[in-house]
């Protein structure tokens, strides 16, 4: 769970869930947890973080449905180099419950 104080870390992703998926806008992280989660699970929430740009630079920005709907695609098995290449603290911005 993240915490309103911030944690330094996402999670391991579940089995049904191979890719992590962050986003690159605030507006699109906003849509995803107020228009997608929400309905899906109850809650959602925008965190904000920033991400070393060498890791990055490993992968694609992907267009998913959009030029508004931009974000990377780290495979599950990276997201502990992922997590290792956050600088700073995971900070929840925005939360929506139902």
């Amino acid at each position: 769970m993240i915490e309103e104080s911030g944690m330094s870390a996402f999670p391991p992703r579940l089995p049904e869930q191979p890719i992590f998926y962050p986003v690159t806008t605030e507006e699109y992280a906003v849509r995803i947890a107020r228009d997608w989660n929400v309905p899906e699970s109850g809650s959602g929430f925008v965190t904000r973080f920033a991400v070393r740009g060498d890791f990055l630079d490993a992968y694609r920005v992907e267009e998913a449905g959009g030029r508004a709907h931009c974000e990377y695609w780290i495979p599950a098995e990276d997201l502990p180099a992922f997590n290792a290449a956050i600088i700073g603290p995971i900070e929840v911005v925005r939360s929506f419950p139902e």
